[in-house]
C-alpha cells in the first residue's frame, strides 16, 4: 500500500520546522502500527529559486518508508507512506492535514505488490518494458 498525499495551503510555520519534521518521522512509524528501524533523516534545502527551498525528511520502516518534502513559499507539502502492511488511511490523511494545518489535501493510494497478496508469481517483464 503507497499512500501519497498533496497538502495545499499548510502552516508555513510548521512546514519549515526541521525539528517538528524529524519529530514526527520518530514517532509517527508507531502511532500507525509500523516499525521504526532507523533514525530520520530530515534536512532543509535552498533551491536555485527562491520558492524551491523546503525540508526534506524520511524514516525507514521495517515494512518500508515515510517520507515527508515541504514547500513553504507555495503552502505545499508532499507525505508518503509506503508499506506491505495496511494501515487506516483515513486516518493518516485527517491526522497529517491537521498536524499540518492543511485547508486541502488529494490523496491516492497505489495497491502495490498485488501478485504476493495472491500467493502467485510476480511477472518478470513490467508493462512499462512491454510496451517498448
Amino acid at each position: 500500500m503507497h499512500l501519497i498525499i498533496d497538502g495545499y495551503r499548510g502552516n508555513v510555520e510548521i512546514m519549515q520546522d526541521v525539528d517538528f519534521i524529524y519529530q514526527l518521522l520518530d514517532s509517527y512509524p508507531s502511532q500507525i502500527g509500523m516499525t521504526r528501524i532507523s533514525p530520520p533523516k530530515v534536512s532543509k534545502y535552498i533551491g536555485a529559486k527562491p520558492e524551491d527551498w523546503g525540508v526534506s525528511g524520511f524514516v525507514l520502516i521495517a515494512e518500508s518508508h515515510i517520507s515527508i518534502h515541504t514547500f513553504p513559499e507555495r503552502a505545499y507539502i508532499n507525505i508518503d507512506i509506503f508499506s506491505c502492511k495496511e494501515f487506516d488511511a483515513e486516518v493518516v490523511i485527517k491526522d497529517l492535514q491537521h498536524q499540518f494545518g492543511l485547508a486541502e489535501v488529494r490523496s491516492y493510494i497505489l495497491n502495490r505488490g498485488l501478485e504476493y497478496y495472491n500467493n502467485q508469481e510476480p511477472s518478470l517483464v513490467s508493462e512499462f518494458s512491454e510496451n517498448w
